[in-house]
């Protein structure tokens, strides 16, 4: 219990280790009765999955290695040994249990705001997605708008027709998939617009 509270005091690129912990924790209690799993062994594994990080400043090293001797000092449960060392794939999975954990610390870390991220590597991911409209022909011009969750293109109309542009929307979102790493997802939208100006007399 003491450990758990010293995780008040740790984060993870600007999250909260303990509130990270507790949202694990209930995240993979939800997951594990879903699936017919042992709920409180999924919640004991989600609370203990992170334990190593209170102890990393005192001891140094690896919090996954630092876990896992801990919970083995105390005799935890296989499934928790296996969760710790699961959630940063150093085994696989073995169980419901410790899959869910998994599947809940990637939720947990991966959710809009959860996590703030160095400004240098937002600001070289957001260059990266607009460099990749801004490479294709058709393009004018691509603003990356919503902290870099999407990516506005502007074509011209008159190089390109609707079913066109569709298809050059796939065609950015999957090299924007192949070559560039983001939490969650990056929305692409390309705008066609076509303006025909006429004066009356």
């Amino acid at each position: 219990v003491k450990l758990l509270g010293r995780m008040k005091y740790r984060a993870s690129y600007g999250q909260n280790a303990l509130a990270h912990t507790l949202e694990v924790a209930k995240l993979a209690q939800i997951m594990a009765a879903e699936l017919g799993g042992d709920e409180k062994l999924a919640l004991r594994a989600g609370l203990l999955h992170d334990i190593g990080k209170a102890l990393t400043q005192d001891l140094g090293g690896s919090h996954v290695e630092i876990g896992v001797d801990l919970c083995r000092k105390y005799g935890e449960h296989p499934s928790v040994i296996n969760a710790i060392y699961a959630h940063h794939g150093y085994e696989e999975p073995d169980s419901i249990e410790s899959a869910v954990v998994c599947a809940a610390d990637t939720l947990s870390a991966a959710r809009p705001g959860a996590r703030r991220e160095v400004m240098e590597t937002f600001t070289k991911r957001v260059k990266e997605v607009e460099e990749i409209a801004l490479s294709k022909s058709e393009v004018s011009q691509a603003y990356a708008i919503n902290a870099g969750r999407e990516i506005r293109v502007i074509v011209n109309a008159e190089k390109m027709s609707d079913n066109e542009t569709v298809l050059l929307g796939k065609e950015i979102a999957n090299e924007i998939q192949e070559k560039v790493q983001y939490p969650g997802e990056i929305k692409v939208n390309i705008i066609r617009e076509m303006r025909s100006t006429s004066y009356a007399k």
